[in-house]
């Protein structure tokens, strides 16, 4: 199976930083996953307003490219303004609807305070829900306090939580398996 982590900005370390635990720990979980990283930065981006996707440059028929090849995702995003960055909402309106269709998808997020882990709830689920993807419901939100000076994860318990998310993906995927990714309706 082929797992996309997604590093869903193009500014900061923090993003970079918990993605690269999650990959220790669902490497840990199933040594199967053939892993790829998409680092938004590394990207041109265009912006997305309805022209046809040919006429868009390589490096954004690359990212969908990217998108329809995996089997599955851990999406990793920071929380700016109380909500997802503009380039990963960017990226998912480039993305046909069906691309990620049935597909297994943990999510991983940051911001500077408590608060703003309902950004995961009311924006970036909704808009997994709309591909009809596989949520796994138990996200991981990190905020400023849980880093040290390095960007490294100070606290057990979003260790504890980062490794429960990579266990509970990896039943997703299993699952995601025996699933048809063909249309179900004429939608």
């Amino acid at each position: 199976m082929k797992v996309l982590f997604v590093d869903g900005t193009i500014i900061g370390s923090k993003t970079g930083a918990v993605l690269d635990t999650v990959e220790t720990y669902v490497r840990e979980t199933n040594k199967d996953f053939a892993i790829e990283r998409m680092d938004l930065a590394s990207y041109e981006h265009q912006f997305v307003d309805g022209r046809p996707s040919e006429q868009y440059n390589e490096d954004m028929k690359k990212l969908v490219k990217k998108f329809e090849e995996a089997d599955g995702y851990i999406l990793a995003t920071p929380i700016f303004q109380g909500s997802i960055p503009g380039v990963l909402k960017n990226a998912f309106d480039m993305l046909h609807p069906h691309t990620m269709r049935y597909k297994p998808v943990s999510i991983v997020a940051n911001g500077g305070t408590h608060q703003h882990h309902l950004v995961v709830e009311n924006q970036l689920k909704p808009i997994l829900d709309y591909f009809r993807c596989l949520v796994t419901p138990n996200y991981v939100y990190t905020h400023a306090g849980h880093f040290d000076q390095d960007n490294r994860i100070i606290d057990e318990d979003v260790h504890n939580r980062l490794r429960e998310l990579a266990r509970v993906f990896a039943k997703y995927a299993e699952m995601s398996e025996y699933l048809s990714k063909d249309m179900l309706d004429a939608n």
